[in-house]
Order: structure tokens, then sequence, then C-alpha cells
């Protein structure tokens, strides 16, 4: 199973072999969709809070009377079918959304969702990016060539500031750490731009 390899100017150098244990998978959408729910529901941050009855600080002395005026009976001014007051069964922010998922699924999904990139034609790999300054212009430059799909994860080895600002300001490509590669980017951008040594990393991981 073999793929090709560009230059940033995107000429063929060579053919390189892939992995099949990353690259060949059959697709398995509801490990996909769990490894998906697993890292949304993670990283959600519990905003919303309301204040129970007793978390209000107001008198509780009994508004008015209880019989004789002709009106229901009511009690403190902080019960809650009274305005602007507490909220029953309201948000709280203790809350556990948290799933948990076995590592080795994790994995598995991730590279379930690289195989059907590489099946549908949506992977690319590139030797290597090398620019002399930090240009947006060069990396715009770069992918107008690209006969893909303007939506693209560029997947890096390690930090390069000339990469990652060059590609900040572009609305269609987002720089990510191979290390950092996720569902949630995979599934967004259609095509996905790895770096060689990227692809070496991903092959550690199978080890």
């Amino acid at each position: 199973m073999k793929t090709k390899i560009f230059d940033q100017k995107w000429k063929v150098l060579w053919d390189i072999e892939l992995n099949e244990s990353i690259f060949w998978l059959k697709a398995n959408e509801w490990l996909i969709h769990k490894a998906l729910l697993y890292q949304l529901s993670n990283n959600r941050r519990i905003v919303a809070h309301t204040k129970t009855r007793w978390e209000r600080r107001w008198s509780t002395r009994k508004i008015y009377r209880q019989k004789w005026t002709g009106r229901a009976r009511m009690g403190s001014n902080r019960s809650p079918i009274r305005k602007k007051w507490w909220i029953v069964f309201g948000p709280r922010n203790t809350v556990n959304f948290t799933h948990s998922m076995n590592k080795k699924e994790r994995r598995k999904a991730l590279f379930c969702v690289l195989s059907s990139k590489f099946k549908n034609n949506q992977l690319i790999i590139i030797d290597k990016i090398d620019f002399k300054e930090i240009k947006t212009k060069n990396m715009i430059e770069m992918f107008n060539k690209i006969e893909y799909d303007k939506n693209i994860l560029l997947t890096i080895p390690s930090k390069d500031k000339t990469i990652e600002k060059s590609s900040a300001n572009i609305p269609y490509v987002k720089s990510v750490l191979v290390d950092y590669l996720n569902i949630k980017d995979l599934l967004k951008y259609k095509t996905l731009v790895l770096l060689k040594d990227s692809l070496m990393s991903l092959d550690a991981r199978v080890k």
C-alpha cells in the first residue's frame, strides 16, 4: 500500500509505503462516534449555575398574613414562584459530564478516521515545508496549487514558529502537532496534510 510524497511545490518526489495498521482499517462508525463524544464531553466547561433557595440572601419573614386578604397564601419573599428569585431544578456546576474510554479504543478510532482519509483520497504527504520567513502569502501560494478540498488540517511533527504563524491567518487551514491529532479536527477538516516526520510519529504509536 503506497502513496506519493510531494515537495512544497507539489512535485512528486517518490512513493512511500504506508502502515496498514493505521491507514487500512475498516471504518467503525460506532467507535468513532464514541471517541468524538469522549473528546467533546471531557472538554466541556460547565458555566451555567443557578442558586438554590437557601443560597439567596433575603428575609424569611412571611410577606403578608395567612388569611382574610382575599389572595392565595404566600410564605417568604424568596419563594421560587416570585419574580427574579431562585430557579427550581436549575443547572448546577456540580454536574459531571466526563466520559471514560479505553486508550486502545481511542487510538483505533483515530486510525479508523485516518484510514477513511486515505481511502477517500483526502490524505496528502509532504516531505517538508521550509520557508525562509514568516509570511501568510507563502502558505497561501503553496495551498493554491493544491487540487484537493480547500479545508485543510496541516499536521506538523514539532513546534515550528514559521509554519504555525504563516498559516494562522488562513481561515481554511489549521496547523496542529501530530501528538495532538484528534477526532474532532479530522472530521471537521476534509483534507489532511501530513509532513513526512509526522507520518513517522504515527508509525511509532503502533509499536
